[in-house]
């Protein structure tokens, strides 16, 4: 086996809270391998993500200097680049739209074994473990993935960020791409419209389910998130029913949210709906059936009547 290499995410001139998760799991896999923790980041402000980027446990950090957002054409041809020049064991990135994108096509051209969406990662015997879950997230098995190299995605929220400030080796991956091989590339953004909220960035969001009932009760969870200035989010079923747009579900198949409080009105808890929500550090959770799996998750649990509870807490929110 041999070292991680760790590739991680910016957009719009800012490091993804994920590519922070990737160095803790990075660092943890390449200590139980005995190996090197190298991590690369590919265009954009390089230089200043140097520096964010300068944790302890990452040995050596690889910047590119090639565009300024991420580009399919661009990270196939510079990762593969890398993985020739390092040779890494085992490839490693965020499970996210754009990982999918370029790293199965890494994988093809490496000849590397690729596991996606992974929870957990460790090494027994020189055999790499990757832990993730099947039939619509009912069922976690342990995958033994005995080839090398390895290609891996993990999943966001499942890794605390790194911390602790290093002095890391830098090192400038001279790559050009070639040019007649690119097909695309960012023209600009386009913000959303009003009605699309980020609740990713949120410090305090309601998440709301299936048990407000009809449409029209949402005016109490309206009036609850005015009061505590907080953002409010949909599991699916809302989703479906076109109450929310789909920037606001959470979930699987959703966003991954890791505010500082997370509320949880009339959620049962499916397993999809938690797999975007365990990077919260605080989940509470309002249910009238005591034995609702969210409560398995949830920091603090009130076992009511949303009808009730919701209409209490915006008043003493109110009185504050």
């Amino acid at each position: 086996m041999s070292d991680v290499l760790a590739v991680v995410e910016h957009r719009r001139g800012e490091l993804r809270p994920v590519s922070f998760e990737l160095l803790t799991a990075g660092r943890d896999l390449a200590a139980a391998m005995d190996e090197e923790l190298h991590v690369a980041v590919i265009g954009g402000p390089v230089d200043r993500y140097v520096d964010r980027l300068n944790r302890a446990g990452v040995d050596v950090i690889h910047t590119v200097d090639n565009g300024a957002e991420f580009n399919h054409d661009v990270y196939v041809q510079t990762v593969d680049a890398l993985c020739q020049t390092l040779e890494p064991g085992v490839l490693l990135t965020p499970h996210t739209v754009n990982a999918l994108d370029y790293v199965p096509a890494v994988a093809i051209d490496r000849e590397m074994a690729l596991v996606t969406d992974v929870l957990e990662l460790s090494v027994e015997d020189d055999t790499l473990l990757a832990t993730r879950e099947f039939y619509e997230s009912k069922v976690t098995a342990s995958m033994a993935v005995e080839d090398t190299p390895r290609a891996v995605t993990i999943r966001p929220g499942e890794w605390p960020a790194a911390e602790g400030i290093a002095e890391t080796e830098v090192r400038f991956f001279e790559f050009e791409p070639d040019d007649e091989s690119i097909k695309s590339h960012v023209e600009g953004y386009e913000e959303a419209g009003s009605s699309e909220v980020d609740v990713t960035a949120a410090d305090f969001l309601i998440g709301v389910g299936r048990g407000i009932g009809e449409v029209e009760n949402l005016a109490l969870i309206e009036d609850l998130a005015e009061a505590g200035d907080a953002t409010i989010a949909a599991s699916r079923p809302l989703v479906d029913k076109g109450w929310f747009e789909t920037g606001r579900q959470v979930g699987q198949s959703g966003k991954t949210v890791s505010p500082d409080v997370y509320l949880a009105i009339g959620i049962s808890g499916a397993v999809q709906h938690v797999a975007g929500i365990k990077g919260a550090d605080t989940i509470v959770a309002i249910n009238t059936d005591p034995h609702a799996p969210i409560f398995d998750i949830a920091d603090q649990a009130i076992v009511g009547d949303l009808f009730e509870i919701v209409p209490a807490l915006t008043e003493q929110v109110h009185t504050q």
